[in-house]
């Protein structure tokens, strides 16, 4: 009778030694189908994000008022851009201090833009100053240039070079 107790026990402990080995099993399977379906709505997330940046810009920058400015660097003499300032028809609408990372691009050949915005059609003011340093020490230059706003979209280019490149800064319209 005890062999039979002890029998009968011993079953009864491997069933349920067995079910929750099932039950772990079961458990990792859900746990890795959860995971999957995080990474699949992350990467939906993302996708939509993305999609909603492409609107937002189209909704405040429509292309009949808007424009773009671009910097690009131009120098060999050692000189390093420190900021940036623009102004637009009298007013500031950017300043940028220059990282590592940033000159180096720059340097590179990169371009950075540096400001987009609405403006109505028609003649504008920019002016543009930077500061930075050279060999000779600190190094800052204004410049100022005349642009023609039409229902295409505005496209500048302002090109900074150091010291010893005569114009310092030079604009381009595309």
């Amino acid at each position: 009778m005890k062999r039979i107790l002890l029998f009968i026990s011993l079953s009864v402990s491997i069933n349920l030694l067995a079910g929750s080995v099932l039950a772990e099993e079961i458990s990792k399977e859900q746990i890795k189908g959860l995971d999957e379906q995080v990474q699949e709505i992350k990467k939906d997330v993302l996708g939509i994000s993305s999609e909603l940046s492409l609107l937002e810009e189209k909704l405040l920058y429509p292309s009949n008022t808007q424009i773009s400015v671009f910097v690009s660097f131009q120098d060999e003499s050692g000189f390093r851009l420190d900021a940036m300032d623009i102004k637009l028809d009298g007013q500031e609408v950017t300043h940028h201090v220059y990282t590592a990372k940033e000159l180096e691009a720059l340097r590179n050949g990169g371009v950075q833009r540096i400001y987009t915005g609405n403006i109505r059609t028609g003649e504008h003011q920019i002016e543009v100053s930077f500061l930075g340093k050279a060999l000779i020490g600190v190094y800052k230059k204004n410049a100022s240039y005349k642009i023609t706003k039409d229902v295409k979209p505005k496209i500048v280019e302002i090109k900074v070079a150091g010291q010893g490149f005569g114009d310092a800064i030079e604009f381009k319209e595309r």
